[in-house]
């Protein structure tokens, strides 16, 4: 299905206001940009910009967490025959902090969200968010009891790894190092 002239406008719109804060935030540091400065950039009204972004200023940065969401449960659903710590792995190893030979733009994000506080406290919250749904489809994946405090925990731990080991000086390297534990503990997953 094509998408039709209003949803192409309203996709233009966040894309422009989500670039102009992208570029005000590499160029000055995320808490030296108001909301009206990136709005005036993109050319919108500051109400326009909570239209398309609620959150506010990080979301313009990391989005709303249903990008993530969709990912995080498609990782595991979609892992063929990899082991559901293997998908999960392999998947973090794509994101910001993790990604083995990132773009320029994409470290300096990375960096820019490790060491502002405010960003960094946003971005744990869009991972942590999604526990009930990981710890759904490693059930629903594994035919065990979505109530299962096993999976909730697995669920917890792993999303608690981009704010722990994403900060770290090596973090690929902190990234196999938390999953080689969590392996010790779930050795069926």
């Amino acid at each position: 299905m094509t998408e039709g002239r209003r949803e192409r406008k309203k996709a233009a719109t966040r894309r422009a206001l989500s670039d102009a804060a992208r570029r005000l935030f590499l160029e000055r540091g995320f808490d030296k940009v108001t909301v009206a400065e990136i709005a005036e950039t993109a050319d919108t009204a500051v109400s326009t910009l909570f239209v398309h972004f609620p959150a506010g200023k990080e979301a313009l940065i990391l989005g709303d967490g249903a990008e993530r969401e969709r990912a995080l449960t498609a990782a595991v659903q979609e892992r063929g025959a990899k082991s559901v710590l293997d998908a999960l792995r392999d998947f973090l190893a794509t994101r910001g902090p993790f990604e083995a030979d990132p773009d320029p733009e994409t470290r300096r994000i990375a960096e820019l969200v490790a060491t502002t506080p405010a960003l960094r406290a946003y971005a744990r919250a869009m991972w942590t968010n999604n526990e009930e749904s990981l710890a759904e489809v490693i059930a629903a994946e594994t035919g065990r009891d979505a109530d299962d405090l096993s999976l909730r925990l697995l669920a917890r731990y792993v999303l608690e790894i981009p704010d722990l080991a994403g900060t770290a000086p090596n973090a690929p390297a902190a990234l196999d190092v938390a999953f080689e534990h969590l392996k010790r503990g779930w050795p069926d997953l």
